[in-house]
């Protein structure tokens, strides 16, 4: 059984400020930004005049799409070019992977299990069924992501597969069990304490 290296899986978390900036930056970074509305130069109709300037009584109207006309156009609407992306640096980010690990590590919620199979659903299925996770929310991390452990693990519902150097706030803590394999806490550990390039 692998030996968890306290600096990654065992901070002492007081605040929870700076996972809640990396947390909200992976979501925000998640966003697209594909709605638009259309401005009252692009709705269709509205080039007559509805009347004329003067002599009705009535407020002045240049155009039927006016945005304060029912088919009008929209004001300050969505133009599909918003950027919502939050910057984050790589130093901080890793900070806030190790607390979240911690945090994992503190409540009982990492496993370290080897991981073999030929390629067949049903061997990383019987893993889970012998865990007892069948109904949990559960993140699998290895070294590296072998076309068979891909294929064994597509189909199973509420399982997600990640290397171990593209771990996230977002699914660390999202997750009710972490099950690493052993070469993926040496990888993990050196990845965030810098030892080696991700």
């Amino acid at each position: 059984m692998a030996e968890l290296n306290k600096d990654v899986f065992g901070l002492t978390v007081e605040n929870h400020e700076l996972l809640k900036t990396a947390y909200d930056a992976y979501l925000a970074n998640s966003r697209s930004s594909h709605a638009k509305t259309l401005k009252r130069g692009e709705v269709r109709g509205g080039g007559k005049k509805p009347w004329k300037q003067k002599g009705t009584g009535r407020a002045r109207f240049g155009s039927t799409r006016n945005p304060i006309w029912r088919h009008g156009g929209v004001a300050f609407g969505r133009t599909g070019e918003e950027n919502f992306t939050k910057k984050i640096s790589k130093s901080a980010k890793k900070i806030a992977i190790r607390q979240a690990l911690s945090i994992k590590n503190a409540e009982g919620a990492i496993l370290i299990q080897s991981i073999n199979t030929t390629g067949k659903t049903r061997e990383i299925a019987k893993v889970i069924k012998d865990l007892n996770l069948e109904d949990k929310n559960v993140l699998m991390v290895v070294s590296k992501k072998a076309p068979e452990v891909l294929r064994a693990t597509n189909n199973i519902a509420n399982l997600k597969l990640v290397r171990a150097t593209y771990l996230n706030v977002f699914d660390i803590l999202n997750a009710d069990k972490l099950i690493f394999s052993e070469t993926a806490i040496s990888a993990t550990e050196n990845w965030l304490l810098g030892k080696e390039e991700a």
